[in-house]
Parts: structure tokens; sequence; C-alpha cells
């Protein structure tokens, strides 16, 4: 009797003993699993390659919140660059710092450590704010090229489209659609978020079903905007050649109607004779004649002059845009190229490559902005140094308070050239001021 409860002491305790070992080694052997669904081929990446990897994502990651930054307070501070197209450039960057702030920093860890580390809720709302913030910053591109292909090629509907509430709504399209169009694939409906072991960081991965929303996201967000964008410039440079073409003959005309008509004097009467009263009407007309001809002249003038200008601004930003798109192109073409022609990733160093160009986009539009508008670098300045904002000076089709300032200081300042000594016009702006605030 003794002997048989001993062994079944002995039995129970036994199997007890083996339960308890195989659940220790069964949470183990899971959490080693679930590790190892965020482990890279140490082999893929070599650490030389991470290392520059990690350190060109940080210097990218600084560059870009602060020249975005800076880019916003410009824009909101001096009235001289605060026009339509900047409505649209403020949300860009706005973009690009979501993508410095919430997708780079994850990253740049990934370089050092090796692999992602931050578990797969980061991993899904990471990617999901990568590809948000790069279809906005397309969106907002293509919107600013419609805007010039309408500033340009039919102006006569510009203010009727280009509206404050019309432009809140076109810019809360581009941020709806851009993270709207990723809610399937964030709800696993379409796709999923998750660790690619091949590409070596999050993405977009094939669903329980094998669907994926990847190829209609490069068609709908990358593709048709794209497209977009070539039939919009592919129109603006014609309507601009045509328009020079059509400059360049009036100009040739003008040159050959002859110069040495005289104004006569209608009142006056005929007489084949010279008289000292005919004479002193003729010289007194002619002056008179001479006057109203130079005043209206420097009038047409000045208005030639400002049109002139204004073009010439808006024909700045409209390649400054063309800049912004060549280049964002020219940051996604690596990775897109990488990743067809080298799925199974033999080429390491293609993939790191593109990644830093993709980051690259981030950072790279206010260096556009300071390299190719000069009143961007002085908004710039304006910001940095903490100048006082100028006052007047709006750009062509901003606000309707600028419009509106624009011309009255054109008129006013032509007036105040004529009448007042040059002296006196600092005084005249400060009335001018006075009277619009």
């Amino acid at each position: 009797m003794t002997s048989e409860v001993l062994n079944q002491t002995l039995q129970s305790w036994t199997n007890g003993t083996l339960e308890y070992s195989y659940e220790v080694t069964s949470a183990r052997s899971s959490e080693t699993a679930q590790d190892s669904d965020f482990t890279d081929d140490t082999n893929r990446f070599t650490r030389p390659w991470l290392t520059f990897a990690a350190t060109a994502t940080i210097l990218i990651m600084i560059t870009g919140i602060a020249g975005n930054v800076l880019t916003i307070v410009a824009l909101l501070k001096c009235p001289r660059v605060r026009n339509v197209a900047a409505a649209f450039i403020i949300s860009l960057c706005v973009a690009d710092c979501l993508f410095c702030v919430f997708v780079l920093p994850f990253n740049a860890i990934r370089f050092i450590e090796g692999t992602w580390s931050f578990g797969e809720t980061l991993c899904t709302l990471v990617t999901f704010m990568q590809y948000g913030s790069v279809g906005v910053s397309l969106l907002c591109i293509t919107m600013i090229t419609i805007n010039r292909y309408i500033m340009i090629a039919h102006y006569s509907i510009y203010s009727k489209v280009y509206k404050t509430t019309w432009i809140m709504l076109m810019i809360a399209v581009c941020w709806l659609f851009s993270y709207g169009f990723q809610i399937p694939t964030l709800l696993g409906v379409w796709g999923k978020f998750g660790y690619s072991h091949q590409l070596g960081t999050c993405s977009i991965l094939p669903d329980d079903e094998g669907r994926s929303s990847k190829t209609a996201m490069f068609i709908i967000a990358f593709l048709i905007p794209c497209i977009i964008i070539v039939i919009c410039y592919s129109r603006i440079f014609w309507v601009v050649h045509k328009s020079e073409k059509r400059m360049k003959n009036h100009s040739k005309s003008q040159c050959s109607i002859p110069n040495n008509l005289r104004a006569v004097d209608p009142a006056a009467p005929l007489s084949t004779g010279s008289s000292s009263s005919a004479n002193n009407n003729s010289i007194s007309y002619t002056a008179s004649s001479s006057a109203v001809k130079m005043a209206t002249r420097a009038a047409a003038a000045n208005t030639d002059n400002r049109d002139a200008k204004a073009k010439r601004n808006e024909w700045r930003i409209t390649k400054m845009v063309l800049a912004i798109f060549l280049s964002f192109v020219m940051c996604y073409l690596p990775i897109t190229i990488s990743k067809i022609v080298d799925k199974n990733v033999s080429a390491p160093v293609l993939h790191i490559i593109g990644y830093i160009m993709l980051y690259l986009s981030a950072c790279i539009n206010p260096i556009i902005y300071v390299i190719m508008n000069k009143q961007y670098r002085q908004a710039y300045k304006t910001v940095l140094f903490c100048r006082a904002s100028r006052l007047l000076g709006f750009t062509h089709a901003g606000s309707s308070v600028g419009g509106k300032l624009n011309l009255v200081d054109t008129a006013f300042f032509y007036l105040a050239d004529q009448i007042v000594p040059n002296s006196s016009v600092f005084w005249a702006r400060v009335c001018l001021i006075l009277c619009f605030t």
C-alpha cells in the first residue's frame, strides 16, 4: 500500500515537472518566434552600410524639420510670398514635417540596431504615416501645378476657382484621400501593414488571401498625379512659347510704325500764312499735348513694368514647382526601381541608397526654395534675423487685401514721384499704410 502511494506520488510529480517544462519551453519558443518576425539576415545589410544609412537618416531628419518649419513660419509671416501657391506649399511642408518626425527616427534606430525593435503596432502606424505623408506631398505638388496652369493658360477663371473656401477644400481633399485610401490596408481588408523580411523594413504586405493595395496605390496615388503634372507643364510651356512669339511679332510691328506724327489742334483755324497768334496757339498746344503724352506713356510704362514683374514672379514660381516635382520623382525612382528589379534583395546597397533618396525628398524642397526664388530667400532672412516684414509689395494672385494695396501703392507712388520731393515719399507711404490698416 505504501509503495503504491509512493509510486503514484512520484508519477504525478514527474508529470507535473514535465508539464511545467513543456509550458516554459513553449513560451520561450513563442517569444523567440515573435522576435524572429523582426530579425533581418545580417549578411544582407552589412554594418558599414547600416551605419552610413543611420547617419544620413539623422542628418536628413534634422535638416527636414528645420527647413520645413522655417518655410512655414516664413510663409505665414511675410506677406510678399503669401499667395495661393503658398497655401499648398505650407501643406506640403506640414506633410514633410510629419514624415521627418514620425517616420525617420524609427528608421534611423532600425538602421542602428539592424532590426525593427518597436513591435507590430508601431510598425503599422509608422508605415501608415509614411505612405500618407508621401501621398499628401505628391497631391499638393499636383495642386500647385494645376494652379500654375490655370494662372497662365486660363487666367479669366482664376479668381473664380481659387477662392479661400475652394483652396481649403482642395487641401482637405489631399489629406483625406491620401490617408483615407490606406484605411482598408490599415484594417487588414486590402493587404496589411507589416514587417518585410526581404526588404528589411515595414511595408505593405499581402493579406491572408494574397491581396495587396500596393499596385493600386502606385497607379492612383503616384502614376496618375505624375501624368497630370506632365500634361499641365506641357500646356504651360506651349502657352508661354506662343505668348513670347506673339509679343515678338507685336514689338516688330510697333517698330515699323513711323514716329514723326505730331498733334494738330482741331480748333485752330487753317491758314497758309504765318501769324504770331497762330504760332503761340500751336506752341502752347504742342507743349500741353506733349505733357499729356509723357504722362500717359509714363503711366503705361509703369503699368507694363508692374505686369511684367508680376508675370516674371509667377513664372519663377512655376519653374520652382517644376523643380520640386522633378526632385520628387528623382528621389522616389531609385527605391521603386530597386524593389521591382531586385525583389529578393540580392544587392542590399541599392536598397539602402534607395531609402536614403526616399528620405531626402522630405528636406530638399526648402533648399529648392532658397536656390530658385529671391522672395523666399528674403522671407527666410526676415525670420532668421527677426526683421520686420514689409507690409506692402504683395505678389500677384495673392489675397484680395494684398491686391488692393498693390494697385493703390502703384498709383500713389507714381503721383508721389511727380508731385512731392523724394524725401517726402517715406511719409507718404506711412500715411498710405495708416489709411489701409
